[in-house]
C-alpha cells in the first residue's frame, strides 16, 4: 500500500465515523427540539399534542439520518441537522421566557 493511500482511506474512515455520530446525536438533537416545539404548536388537547409529536419524532429521526448519509459535502450533512436543531432551541427557550405553556 503506498502512503497515499493510506491516506485517502484514513480521510474516508474519519468522515464516515464523523457522519454515524452526527447521525446520532444531531438526529436526536433535531428530534427532540422538533418533537418539544410541535407540543407547543399543534392546536391539539396536551395529550393528543404530545403523542403526534412523539410519532412524528421518530420519523424526522429517521429523516436526519438518511440526510446525513445523502450528502458528499460533510459541511451540508452537518449545517442539515444542527442549524435546525439550534433554531428549533432558540424558539423553545424563547416560548419559555415569554411564558407560553402547553
Amino acid at each position: 500500500m503506498t502512503n497515499a493511500y493510506r491516506q485517502t482511506e484514513r480521510t474516508y474512515r474519519w468522515n464516515v465515523t464523523w457522519r454515524v455520530l452526527t447521525a446520532i446525536f444531531g438526529g436526536f438533537a433535531l428530534a427532540n427540539t422538533s418533537g418539544i416545539l410541535l407540543t407547543y404548536l399543534l392546536p391539539f388537547s396536551k395529550v393528543d399534542a404530545l403523542t403526534t409529536s412523539l410519532l412524528l419524532s421518530f420519523a424526522i429521526y429517521a429523516g436526519a439520518v438518511m440526510w446525513v448519509f445523502s450528502h458528499r459535502s460533510m459541511l451540508k450533512a452537518l449545517g442539515g441537522v444542527w442549524v435546525p436543531a439550534v433554531f428549533f432551541l432558540a424558539i423553545i427557550l424563547l416560548f419559555k421566557l415569554v411564558g407560553v405553556s402547553r
